[in-house]
């Protein structure tokens, strides 16, 4: 087996010679790379048997439709280094590791055009190729971990960058060879990182990776450390029959949510236990929380509030409301008239009466998904409501007919009733979204990091 470089993805344009084309001159590099074997398969953890197992792929991440955004059309150089890229391991000529990207895939290994003799694989994508990265040397790397690096021929700098390569004008990928020389082949431990955007705790067709997360193992101690590849897989190389490991995800900082706006929706680790094969370990999936329309009752208690209402139709919104239940501070109904009632209603809305306070976030949702700020089907965290699934996210319109349900069998929750700690989370649920929050996002893009992958 090889290791091969390949890019694929929908087809991209051709610019004229124009500010927009200068523009696009300056940008940093879009798209993605990442390594296979030749016939274009992923292999466990992105680690191979040898380094001529390794090849280069590119454009759509491994679980994107071809449809998704590839490398910009042209010529590129790639090379591999350490995973520092102090170390240059490709030493032959750089126009002996050249390709071509057209319509975000790679066509052609143009490396042979200038006495290149690297072997052409698969790629992902109908006319796609992949192109194998050996030869190359072995890493100084005690964990047989590379980086290989892709740039633009018209990017490349001799003198500047990683040996020519400028990070913001490059795309990496790591990877792991487990045999080298004579040395004794390892067995690895191996997983994924996706982002969940539907929440369900399964890698769905479509959901992307999420390269360059830390994942820490232990023992020893202190934990081992790694990043996820642009694959979304993380990998330890450790001896056959060395016992049991334990792995977990770390969030990039300041953490996990309510400190950060990372939220994970499977657990954040797990322990494998390894004997003379392979062992898959956890996989890690997470979600991004933050805006999706929310709008707060100071919102819905001032003029832009009622304006919008007005806009609706006030008589037609009241009504509305009036079919919810609503309930007041001792617990009787609230059915408002005009927009003066249900102003002074939301602004005296406290949590002594727990349904009273449940009361008013939920008629502030209400207007938001009735106003079009809120999509219903949205997801946003509800940890402790029946509407929340495994991971403790609710779709929007359940919440709120979660809550109307509630408040119609309980009107009151006083300090001490059994129920109040339910109402409660249905309060906070809709207090965090309104406030704009715990919306899940749809992508990890939301969400930028620091890695040092």
């Amino acid at each position: 087996m090889a290791l091969v470089l390949a890019a694929c993805g929908g087809q991209t344009g051709s610019l004229g010679a124009s500010s927009s084309s200068l523009q696009a001159a300056n940008a940093p590099l879009t798209g993605a790379i990442y390594t296979t074997l030749g016939d274009g398969s992923l292999v466990n953890g992105n680690v191979y048997d040898a380094k001529e197992d390794v090849y280069l792929n590119g454009g759509p991440p491994p679980n994107a439709p071809c449809t998704a955004a590839g490398l910009p059309d042209g010529e590129y150089y790639f090379q591999v280094t350490d995973p520092s890229g102090s170390t240059l391991l490709t030493t032959d000529p750089i126009d002996h590791r050249r390709v071509r990207v057209q319509g975000g895939v790679f066509v052609a290994y143009t490396g042979a055009l200038y006495g290149g003799t690297r072997q052409v694989g698969a790629g992902k994508c109908p006319g796609a190729i992949s192109v194998q990265l050996f030869p190359y040397a072995d890493t100084p790397n005690p964990g047989g971990e590379y980086k290989v690096w892709v740039t633009r021929v018209a990017d490349y700098a001799p003198e500047s960058g990683v040996h020519g390569f400028l990070p913001a004008k490059s795309k990496t990928d790591n990877f792991k060879v487990r045999m080298r020389g004579e040395e004794p082949a390892d067995v690895v431990i191996w997983g994924y990182k996706w982002y969940d955007a539907n929440t369900n705790g399964i890698w769905d067709p479509g959901e992307p990776a999420i390269p360059g997360w830390r994942v820490e193992k232990e023992p020893p101690t202190p934990s081992e450390v790694t990043y996820t590849s642009a694959s979304g897989q993380y990998s330890f190389l450790v001896p056959k029959n060395s016992g049991s490991y334990t792995l977990t995800e770390v969030p990039p900082p300041p953490g996990w949510w309510p400190a950060g706006r990372w939220l994970n929706t499977t657990p954040t680790s797990g322990t494998v236990t390894v004997g003379t094969a392979d062992v898959h370990g956890p996989d890690f999936g997470n979600v991004c929380l933050g805006a999706g329309g929310g709008r707060t009752l100071g919102f819905w208690s001032n003029r832009n509030g009622q304006n919008t209402m007005n806009g609706l139709g006030m008589n037609t919104v009241l009504a509305e409301l009036r079919n919810l239940h609503l309930v007041g501070a001792n617990g009787n109904p609230f059915d408002p008239t005009s927009y003066s009632e249900f102003r002074s209603w939301l602004l005296g809305a406290n949590a002594t009466n727990m349904a009273y306070m449940l009361s008013a976030q939920m008629a502030a949702m209400y207007l938001n998904v009735r106003a079009g700020f809120v999509e219903g089907s949205a997801l946003v965290y509800a940890p402790g409501t029946q509407s929340a699934n495994a991971a403790g996210f609710a779709q929007v319109s359940a919440l709120l007919a979660e809550a109307d349900a509630e408040l119609a069998l309980h009107p009151t929750a006083f300090a001490g009733d059994p129920w109040r700690t339910y109402q409660e989370a249905l309060k906070n649920a809709l207090d965090w979204a309104n406030n704009n929050q715990t919306f899940v996002q749809p992508g990890p893009e939301a969400c930028p990091f620091d890695s040092p992958y």
